[in-house]
């Protein structure tokens, strides 16, 4: 029996050392595999580029001539869209040609007028009206927009520029719904303004967002009638139609501001493929 029970206690032992010896091996494969698995992950983290700001932004600017009516302008813009959508700026949309017609055509409400316009991109709007107007403040909120925006101003401000501006043109930073940047144009340019002016400034909400900067759009020009303190002031908007929920959430917000929207007749017509008409507005 003492034979049996001594044969028991090594087999006993044996098995505890062949599976002391398993689970050392299954340890070792496990630091082997954590271990290439850190490998390949640093050697993917090496393979990662970053990509500086720059990447996205399009800067080579074409100097392009426009007309309306008696109206050359030449500035410089991008023909095509750049590859980050906050810089549809550096286009001339279908809706800037619309209003830059319509205002060709009835220069006389321009004649001695202040003018601030939303969204003003390359400034194609803005410099034409600053040939009528007494002064016109460009703005927009996008830091590379307003690099090229003041490249344009600058062109049509030199002498040497035949049809060069003496009338005040200015450009400034402007956020929709920013109370912050509304204040302090009107501490620079006080006393309001006699138009607000605004084309295609609602397109980026269509094509890429996702939450509507209509709101804050309108709330901006609540603020900028306001400002004229009693005194009559109006925002013309050229407004190209792309979705039926934008041509319904326009109204809508308007109305929510107490502002009243009149189609300017006359106006509505095709632009490239999409119909296009402009709006005065006004509080009620």
């Amino acid at each position: 029996m003492g034979a049996a029970r001594s044969s028991k206690v090594k087999r006993n032992r044996e098995t505890a050392t062949e599976e002391n010896a398993v689970r050392l091996k299954l340890r070792t494969l496990n630091m082997e595999e954590r271990g290439n698995q850190q490998k390949q992950e640093e050697e993917e983290e090496e393979e990662i580029v970053c990509l500086d700001a720059s990447f996205f932004v399009d800067d080579n600017y074409k100097l392009t001539n426009f007309t309306f009516g008696s109206q050359d302008i030449e500035l410089f813009c991008l023909h095509s869209a750049s590859t980050d959508f906050d810089l549809t700026g550096q286009l001339v949309w279908p809706g800037a040609m619309l209003l830059n017609d319509y205002l060709s055509k009835n220069v006389k409400m321009l004649q001695g007028c202040t003018v601030i316009e939303l969204g003003s991109g390359v400034g194609i709007t803005g410099i034409l009206c600053g040939r009528f107007c007494h002064k016109v403040v460009m703005t927009d909120h996008n830091e590379e927009v307003l690099k090229i925006l003041k490249k344009n101003i600058e062109l049509h401000s030199c002498p040497e520029n035949i049809s060069s501006i003496s009338h005040e043109l200015v450009a400034e930073k402007l956020e929709w719904g920013n109370t912050g940047h509304i204040d302090e144009i009107l501490q620079k340019h006080p006393g309001g303004f006699d138009l607000i002016l605004g084309a295609d400034i609602y397109i980026l909400l269509c094509i890429y967002s996702t939450q509507s900067s209509i709101p804050r759009l309108f709330d901006s020009v609540k603020q900028l009638l306001r400002a004229r303190e009693g005194r009559k002031c109006k925002f013309i908007l050229a407004y190209v139609s792309r979705a039926k929920t934008m041509d319904s959430l326009i109204i809508i917000e308007a109305s929510k501001l107490r502002m009243k929207m009149k189609e300017v007749t006359g106006t509505r017509c095709i632009v490239g493929n999409l119909e296009g008409v402009v709006f005065e507005v006004t509080l009620e």
